[in-house]
């Protein structure tokens, strides 16, 4: 296997043929350096490659395989991750200015159990600043390219991980969404997104954007890997009291049959309106290939779910001025000038008008879990557009990230205000070659019916298989 081959494997396989002696994991962590090392110029994924600690972490797998032990479920992976959840050592800089960084002592408790499972870190991804956009524009570090056209964003903010792995520089990686950040980057880099439910995963050792809107999620190439890093990610954390108490299932199973008995509901309305003519017929597509795998296909109604966005926009600007407001005071000059609009716009929401947006979250939760009585789980395109083009004059930065949020958060921020588990997969291009993504949507902690479905569209397609070449398709 040459090292363009290893570095798109599947982190299943990657882990199996270390396990089994086939490779050793300082062979696979020194091709992927290698590789970003050439292509990350280009890509501009990472902010900081941690080398020498990622050989070290591999030899140390090696030498516990050596003697006979099981390396872990994770043993010799390379991951990357975004550069909001700490690394023990290592700066956290949210892709903020470099008056805001800090280095932690300790991981977080998510970095601890990826450790425990065997996993290597090469580095921390570059980000929307503060995680608040969904562009990857950044004044600070440059943005990120996507891998598919690299005059394209990668969407955000988790931008830099979803690159990442879709440029073969990470086997997998850590992304946060708050209102669609794993799933919009997902979509528009071609690779497979995962926002957990709500409190699955501990938030503790995270800078926050938004703390009752904030997931944590895996990203990768396949959603058997999905699964395989949540399964290690998910469980109850001192740290993050809000956190699940229960172990959660094994996720890393999705099962090979078909989908016979599954009912998939489809929201016809605000979910499908306005949608780029490639997007609704890629995921019409997509539709009719879940129906060949035997599921039954119904339309669902969600008659106020365009209301979600207007809830999330209030929740999401009042917590995260609330989460800067000291440093606002003493460092404003310090924020690019996209989030001093947003951060700023905070301080002008009324106390009456959040309350009212979370009784709204309350009564949209109760409809969306309404709509689950006849059906299973519910599909609709990842995002409205592909991929729209980097903004390079920084004058119009702040216009142009507002207006992205709005078209590209459209068909994922109803699941951060009602917590539930949403996957993105790939599922064809444009005309142009820009990737597509859709979105799978299950009942709290449903999150293995979730990844079967995903599982079984992908075994019946070849979107996830297919490679970038840095503006032409491979």
């Amino acid at each position: 296997m040459n090292t363009q081959d290893l570095c798109f494997s599947s982190i299943s396989d990657l882990a199996s043929r270390v396990a089994a002696r086939e490779l050793t994991a300082l062979e696979v962590v020194r091709s992927f350096l290698s590789r970003i090392d050439q292509i990350n110029p280009a890509v501009n994924a990472y902010m900081v490659v941690t080398a020498e600690q990622a050989e070290e972490d591999a030899r140390r797998v090696d030498r516990e395989i050596a003697k006979g032990r099981a390396p872990g479920v994770l043993g010799g992976v390379p991951l990357g991750i975004k550069d909001l959840i700490d690394v023990g050592g290592v700066p956290t800089a949210a892709g903020a200015h470099r008056r805001f960084h800090y280095t932690p002592e300790r991981d977080a408790p998510v970095i601890s159990r990826l450790r425990r499972a065997g996993a290597v870190i090469l580095g921390k991804t570059n980000l929307h600043e503060f995680a608040y956009g969904v562009t990857n524009i950044n004044p600070h570090t440059g943005p990120v390219r996507n891998p598919w056209d690299p005059s394209r964003i990668p969407g955000g903010s988790s931008g830099g991980s979803a690159a990442a792995v879709a440029a073969g520089l990470c086997a997998g990686a850590l992304g946060s969404d708050t209102g669609g950040s794993i799933r919009i980057p997902s979509s528009l880099c071609g690779t497979v997104g995962l926002k957990p439910t709500y409190d699955r995963i501990s938030r503790a050792g995270v800078v926050a954007l938004a703390w009752t809107l904030d997931h944590l999620g895996p990203i990768t190439r396949t959603t058997r890997d999905a699964a395989l890093l949540l399964r290690v990610m998910a469980g109850a954390d001192p740290g993050d009291p809000a956190s699940v108490k229960a172990e959660p299932p094994p996720f890393d199973e999705p099962s090979e049959d078909g989908l016979s008995g599954i009912r998939i509901g489809v929201p016809r309305g605000f979910f499908w309106e306005r949608t780029h003519s490639e997007v609704y017929a890629a995921a019409t597509g997509a539709l009719r290939v879940l129906a060949d795998r035997g599921a039954t296909i119904l339309d669902v109604d969600l008659p106020h779910a365009e209301d979600a966005g207007k809830a999330v926009a209030i929740i999401l600007s009042v917590e995260a001025t609330a989460y800067h407001e000291r440093r606002l005071r003493g460092s404003l000059g310090a924020y690019g000038d996209d989030l001093q609009v947003r951060l700023l716009r905070g301080f002008f929401i009324p106390g009456t008008d959040y309350v009212l947006a979370q009784r709204a979250r309350a009564l949209l939760t109760h409809e969306f879990l309404s709509a689950f009585h006849g059906v299973d789980v519910l599909v609709t395109p990842t995002t409205t557009v592909p991929a729209r083009p980097i903004e390079e004059d920084p004058g119009a930065g702040a216009a142009v990230s507002l207006t992205m949020s709005t078209e590209l958060t459209r068909f994922t921020n109803p699941f951060n205000l009602t917590g539930m588990p949403a996957l993105s997969v790939p599922c064809g291009f444009a005309r142009d070659g820009l990737p597509i993504g859709l979105q799978i949507v299950g009942k709290p902690f449903d999150e293995a019916l979730v990844l079967r479905v995903g599982h079984a569209y992908e075994q019946a397609t070849e979107w996830h298989r297919k490679r970038p070449n840095f503006g032409h398709r491979s």
